[in-house]
């Protein structure tokens, strides 16, 4: 499981969850203002605070996807059946 996500994505990843800022943030232990900054670009994650959302994401069944040697970005992809 890759433990980097960028800003995008984890917009990309909430979006695709039809999760708030304030859901992600309590469901990975954040306060709402990790989320926020990071989402804006203001500040890079602490490795800790970057692990816990990807874990959360994975747990919701978000796959982030990484950059691809065809140079295409990096994506993220719901790998849970849509409810």
């Amino acid at each position: 499981m890759p433990t980097e996500i960028c800003p995008a994505q984890c917009r990309a990843a909430r979006g695709l969850l039809d999760w708030s800022q304030e859901e992600l943030a309590q469901a990975a232990g954040l306060s709402r203002s990790t989320v926020r900054d990071f989402e804006a670009g203001r500040h890079e994650l602490q490795r800790a605070s970057a692990t816990l959302l990807v874990q959360t994401l994975a747990g919701a069944g978000v796959l982030l996807l990484g950059p691809t040697e065809a140079g295409l970005g990096q994506g993220v992809r719901l790998v849970r059946p849509a409810e």
